[in-house]
């Protein structure tokens, strides 16, 4: 590239650090992802930013991502790319921005984590000898029985469940939104046994389903602790956290009844696309099982 080409840039810098007043280590991270570019520009003979046009732009994201930078680090390098070029257009010294219609590569959706039924029925079945643990095992068998996210749970106060009925409602979920929830008979019980020792525990008039030993609303935070404990207790090596009992519940429910609506509805997904993820768990079982049990998916050694 022409030396003013790369005064423009060193330009660029200089006004992200002194104008904009970002760090050190924001405008390093500016200038790693534009020498990228410059080194593109170099390789292909392209003397000034201004004769760079979108095609460019698209051959040196995918090349990018055929050597493996993964799609949050294409989109910074972009992001990158089209402030220079905002900033070339406000001194005149390009006409058009490059980059602006480049879309990085969508990232590939990791699939959540997930316990069988047997590991569920392990984790949920425990012998508690402790007020702490009678609590814990009717939170976790709550998680699983009604696939409640973290937040959920925590907001639920006594008003919320009815145990006569099996059922509880969610008065604001994501977004939101409320929901009636059956509650499976196990998590009616193990609520049942925590419910006969809570009046203890409950020195004022918290209105929370949960208490802490404090006899204030259970945070979020001590779920998470508690369920590490849990885990230690039982010998579990696995990271096992809440949103895994509310993965498992949907995708076994699914699993059994083949019903993408009725899950929906029970997750409190405003979307069926969200829910859809737990048919790739489904289906990556079935070709698990599958590869293992067709002769003529096996494969033979030589």
């Amino acid at each position: 590239m022409t030396e003013d080409a790369l005064t423009q840039l060193n330009s660029f810098l200089s006004y992200l650090q002194v104008e904009k007043r970002l760090s050190d280590h924001t405008v390093e991270g500016y200038r790693h992802d534009l020498e990228r570019l410059r080194d593109f520009c170099v390789e292909h003979d392209i003397e000034e930013w201004s004769a760079i046009h979108t095609s460019d732009i698209r051959t040196h994201i995918a090349s990018r991502h055929r050597r493996g930078l993964g799609s949050k680090s294409l989109q910074r390098e972009l992001s990158a790319i089209r402030s220079l070029f905002r900033y070339l257009l406000k001194k005149n010294l390009a006409t058009l921005n490059p980059a602006q219609a480049v879309k990085a590569p969508k990232q590939d959706r990791k699939l959540p984590s997930v316990l069988d039924v047997d590991q569920v029925t392990g984790f949920l079945e425990a012998n508690t000898d402790s007020w702490l643990e009678i609590r814990d095992q009717a939170i976790f068998e709550l998680f699983y029985s009604c696939g409640l996210r973290l937040s959920e749970l925590t907001a639920l106060d006594l008003v919320d469940i009815d145990l006569a009925d099996g059922s509880l409602i969610v008065q604001s979920g994501k977004g939101g939104k409320s929901r009636i929830l059956p509650i499976g008979s196990k998590a009616v019980e193990a609520l049942k046994n925590w419910l006969s020792l809570r009046t203890d525990l409950n020195r004022g008039e918290e209105t929370a389903l949960f208490l802490s030993a404090r006899g204030t609303r259970l945070a979020q935070r001590s779920v998470q602790q508690r369920l590490e404990t849990w885990c230690r207790k039982k010998g579990i090596a696995e990271h096992i956290h809440p949103h895994m009992l509310r993965h498992s519940f949907a995708s076994h429910l699914l699993e059994s009844s083949g019903d993408l609506r009725a899950v929906q509805e029970l997750l409190g997904h405003s979307t069926i696309g969200t829910t859809q993820i737990y048919t790739h768990l489904n289906f990556q079982h079935l070709a698990e099982v599958y590869d293992q049990a067709h002769p003529r998916a096996k494969k033979r050694t030589p």
